[in-house]
């Protein structure tokens, strides 16, 4: 099969950036013919405001050269990882011309919030969700603060919702969860386009030995909504050892308040290479997941801890109940609640039988859905559909 895919990639890296890669090396394994095409925000550098807001909108850069790619390549379907901002929805359109089938993968909530993060005033917000015109985030500036950006965003969903784009000119989109995909049919994507697949580990670090685990493991950003004082706090009166492996707006005040209550428990980890973080995670007694406020889109980090047999403390918020069973791969706590957090990670520190049985259904549940190979077959189910649908009404 003849597949192209397309990608925007951000100046920091993130787990869209993973999932384009990972596809790229998976399909090519399997004797596909794989063409990428890529546009990097480091252009936007060069570019002056207003064809920034342009291209968000409707990019001739992008089709343009997307369209040479498609006349050259001749794909049998193209699969859309991140368009935003230097690609755009354009790029379907160029698509539609030439009678190819549209994948778009859904990593974010952009498309039902301005901002793509239901985030705002370090608290979940669906104001957005649902509403023809995404005012209340224009209003409120959510992206980047400021109302002019966010109204960029508004201007391109509700552009290509007036011109059908979402409805008639994507042939399916994919979800990494089922919580995210009813938050999409809220938000006016048509559901019986939506299918749920969910992401995956490329290269399967195996599961670890028997050893139990020498600490608890944050791995993440020191951000509000990503629970990091929830976590901290939690730990004030813990002996457990917690290493921190991350960085963000809230590092040095995290960094403060350890030094402040002398925990030496607690060590904060550089940046490290992917065989380091694998044995980082192979280590760890439990990984904790505290993500509170908003509503993460997957957890790649908690599913590679699956991989090696590692369980995971976490949060009782959106899509981590669906990938965490409570009891069964780990443990859920209120979300926002130290107390709640420090009682869960002291029982399981101390039950080192249930953290063991736990790791070790936490591995069987990554071979029953987080496979490569899994994914593999799921995304040729995918595409068989896809092309029979367009085939049987050409």
């Amino acid at each position: 099969m003849r597949i192209l895919l397309v990608h925007n990639y951000y100046l920091q890296p993130g787990g869209e950036d993973t999932v384009f890669e990972s596809d790229l090396e998976l399909l090519r394994s399997h004797g596909h013919d794989v063409t990428a095409y890529v546009e990097n925000n480091e252009r936007i550098s060069s570019m002056q405001h207003a064809s920034v807001a342009y291209e968000t909108i409707w990019s001739h850069h992008s089709y343009h050269n997307l369209e040479q790619v498609i006349r050259q390549h001749r794909p049998d379907l193209v699969q859309f990882y991140n368009t935003f901002p230097l690609i755009s929805p354009s790029a379907y359109y160029v698509c539609r011309k030439h009678d190819v089938p549209v994948v778009q993968y859904l990593f974010n909530p952009r498309l039902i919030c301005p901002a793509a993060s239901l985030y705002r005033q370090e608290r979940l917000c669906t104001d957005c969700v649902g509403k023809s015109i995404p005012w209340p985030g224009i209003l409120h500036g959510c992206y980047h603060g400021s109302r002019v950006h966010t109204s960029v965003v508004a201007s391109m969903v509700v552009f290509h919702r007036l011109i059908k784009t979402w409805n008639e000119v994507v042939d399916v989109y994919i979800s990494a969860t089922n919580f995210y995909r009813s938050l999409y049919d809220q938000g006016g994507l048509p559901p019986e386009k939506i299918v749920v697949k969910p992401n995956y580990i490329i290269h399967d670090p195996g599961k670890r030995n028997d050893a139990l685990g020498e600490y608890a493991l944050f791995i993440g950003r020191f951000d509000p909504e990503k629970g990091v004082k929830t976590l901290i706090h939690a730990w004030k009166s813990s002996r457990i050892p917690l290493k921190l492996r991350g960085s963000g707006g809230l590092e040095g005040e995290i960094k403060d308040y350890v030094h402040h209550n002398e925990m030496e428990n607690v060590e904060f980890l550089g940046r490290l290479q992917r065989d380091e973080m694998s044995e980082l995670r192979s280590k760890a007694r439990f990984l904790v997941w505290p993500s509170e406020g908003y509503y993460e889109t997957f957890g790649l980090a908690a599913v590679e801890c699956f991989a090696q047999g590692v369980p995971v403390i976490a949060s009782n918020l959106g899509v981590l109940p669906e990938i965490i069973r409570d009891g069964q791969t780990g443990l859920l706590f209120n979300a926002g609640d130290p107390a709640d957090l420090a009682t869960k990670a002291e029982w399981l520190w101390n039950h080192p039988e249930e953290s063991k049985r736990m790791g070790d259904n936490a591995r069987k549940e990554f071979e029953q859905k987080y496979t490569s190979e899994l994914n593999y077959a799921q995304l040729m189910e995918i595409y068989s559909r896809v092309l029979e649908r367009r085939n049987s009404s050409a």
